[in-house]
């Protein structure tokens, strides 16, 4: 077994409940860790046996440019498709984190975190 984390990743998007979040964006920081065999790949040293991150970073890319109300939403669809499109990630912990985020007050940010893994 092994893991691979990719690191605040920076998007900007439009998530929220607010009317403005949603028209004006805000800026996330996103954090992936996988959990998968990785044997084979620190023998073979070939990307094709193991968990390409950049796969994991396009995969965020993409589900955070579609608005949502809730993180918690963002965080299963980049979780479903991490699973759905490799087949060696056995678990996936997903962070997205609101930087700065219009709650009256003085707070760097609220971050919502879930992992999936396969049945």
């Amino acid at each position: 077994m092994g893991k691979i984390r990719v690191t605040n990743i920076r998007v900007y998007a439009y998530h929220g409940c607010l009317t403005e979040e949603t028209k004006i964006g805000s800026d996330y920081r996103v954090d992936v860790e996988i959990e998968a065999d990785l044997t084979k790949s620190a023998t073979t040293d070939q990307l094709g046996d193991t968990v390409d991150y950049v796969l994991l970073n396009r995969i965020v890319k993409e589900e955070m440019a579609k608005p949502s109300h809730l993180l918690e939403t963002v965080c299963e669809r980049i979780l479903v498709r991490f699973l759905e499109e490799d087949a060696l990630i056995n678990l996936a912990t997903v962070a997205v984190s609101k930087l700065n985020p219009p709650i009256g007050g003085d707070v760097e940010m609220v971050t919502v975190e879930r992992s999936k893994g396969r049945l």
